[in-house]
């Protein structure tokens, strides 16, 4: 099988091997693939793996001997899942390979805000700490996690582990789920719906996918509904929120804090508002990237291509 992979530093900048996939025949791993050359780069592929790469069903037709596509990455919104299926082109994700990082991450981010530990550790190394008169100081007022209140909007297995970190906290955690239901399964952690937990909610953690209904989800509207000096975090999509009224609603105080991993534009060549925003925290999404993570969606990955072989695929998520 010839295997194509168009955007392998990502995944995998050289600390891992991709000899797991290379036992299934003559592999091509690329760096980085312009838009310009991925037709050239795929034309004579059986399998293309990608991650952010955009396959039209236009693309499809000028490959022949296509008959499997790879998603590397959980979302898959950047390929033509109906026009694959009307070709009989396989397409497999890789679910849930980042989950205990991205919920690290999340309480990365959290905790950052709450206690502003870079913040103070710069402090004391540029002389702060030797200069105070007391055994202590501290620059911003401090949040303890314990008794307040986390809104999860997204219940799957991200979603899930951010609601047992919290509950290990000492939050009360209310989550909402695309498919309502009334027990979360989870000691602590209670079903609920939007509009309680926009009200209700210290900190709202977002890990829903983006589509067309929940775009621009957070918003003005939706932050006026919150109280005073909450906090949000979003590990999610970068679109799931409207970054000017987040911005907006930093400066104006209605928001105490915003952590993201995401963005609407990645890389954001154009800026973002919230790059001027005051107790603002922006990392270049790489919730997914600790190396354990990033091997088990190559391991998934090989596995996904070994079932399709085999006649019987695992994780397609097409028709």
């Amino acid at each position: 099988m010839k295997i194509v992979i168009l955007e392998g530093y990502a995944v995998n900048p050289g600390d891992i091997s991709w000899d797991s996939i290379k036992q299934f025949g003559d592999v091509t791993v690329y760096d980085y693939t312009p838009p310009d050359l991925v037709f050239e780069r795929i034309r004579d592929a059986e399998a293309v793996l990608l991650n952010k790469i955009e396959f039209t069903a236009e693309l499809m037709d000028k490959c022949e001997k296509l008959k499997y596509i790879g998603e590397l990455a959980t979302g898959y919104n950047n390929i033509d899942i109906k026009a694959a299926s009307e070709r009989g082109i396989t397409v497999c994700n890789i679910p849930a390979y980042s989950t205990p990082s991205v919920v690290q991450h999340t309480f990365a981010l959290l905790l950052e805000l709450c206690m502003h530990t870079g913040l103070h550790s710069n402090g004391v190394m540029s002389g702060k700490w030797s200069a105070n008169r007391d055994f202590c100081y501290w620059e911003t007022p401090l949040m303890e996690l314990s008794g307040k209140t986390m809104g999860i909007i997204g219940f799957g297995q991200i979603g899930k582990g951010v609601a047992k970190t919290a509950a290990c906290f000492g939050m009360n955690v209310l989550a909402c789920a695309a498919h309502p239901r009334t027990e979360s399964g989870i000691d602590g952690v209670c079903m609920s719906n939007l509009d309680e937990i926009l009200y209700k909610a210290d900190v709202l953690s977002l890990h829903c996918p983006l589509n067309a209904e929940n775009k621009g989800l957070i918003n003005r509207e939706t932050i006026s509904k919150m109280r005073d000096g909450a906090i949000i975090i979003n590990t999610a999509r970068g679109g799931l929120v409207v970054e000017q009224d987040i911005a907006d609603a930093l400066k104006s105080g209605k928001l105490k804090g915003f952590a993201a991993d995401v963005l609407a534009q990645e890389p954001p060549v154009n800026g973002s508002p919230l790059f001027n925003a005051p107790n603002c925290i922006i990392t270049p999404h790489i919730a997914w990237a600790p190396i354990e993570s990033r091997m088990r969606l190559i391991n998934i990955a090989t596995e996904n291509i070994r079932a399709f072989i085999d006649g019987n695929p695992k994780n397609k998520v097409n028709h």
